[in-house]
């Protein structure tokens, strides 16, 4: 079962063979992948599939791990922005690794919440309109 957005997701992967990746990722996307099966929107064999396509990626990417100066600035952008708490980690896992340049960082996301606080944060969105 593919979701809205995963040709695009699989084709921006493929133009860019380097990821960052906030370290609870793997965590959040078990459990959209859990919820979906006690939805029955998947079965057995489809969730150890992507499951494994998961683990994949987690092969290839680099994860930022938790610090205290990226648990600071989530608790920043939790008072500017309309933010849930891991959101909040994300984005700031996201600037951290922009070095302080975020319009240096792309960044990806399909929650239009975090994409606009990733924006006014001035990060580049990848693979969405303005």
């Amino acid at each position: 079962m593919s979701e809205e957005g995963t040709a695009g997701a699989l084709a921006l992967l493929g133009e860019d063979p380097v990821q960052l990746v906030w370290w609870s990722s793997e965590v959040e996307c078990i459990s959209a992948l859990a919820r979906m099966e006690r939805d029955e929107l998947l079965t057995g064999p489809a969730l150890r599939s992507a499951t494994a396509r998961l683990q994949a990626l987690k092969d290839r990417w680099h994860e930022i791990q938790p610090s205290e100066p990226i648990r600071q600035m989530a608790k920043r952008l939790l008072s500017v922005h309309p933010l849930r708490a891991g959101d909040a980690l994300q984005l700031s896992a996201a600037v951290a690794a922009s070095e302080q340049t975020p319009a240096s960082l792309g960044f990806i996301s399909f929650d239009e919440r975090l994409l606009d606080a990733a924006r006014k944060e001035g990060l580049a969105i990848i693979g969405r309109e303005p």
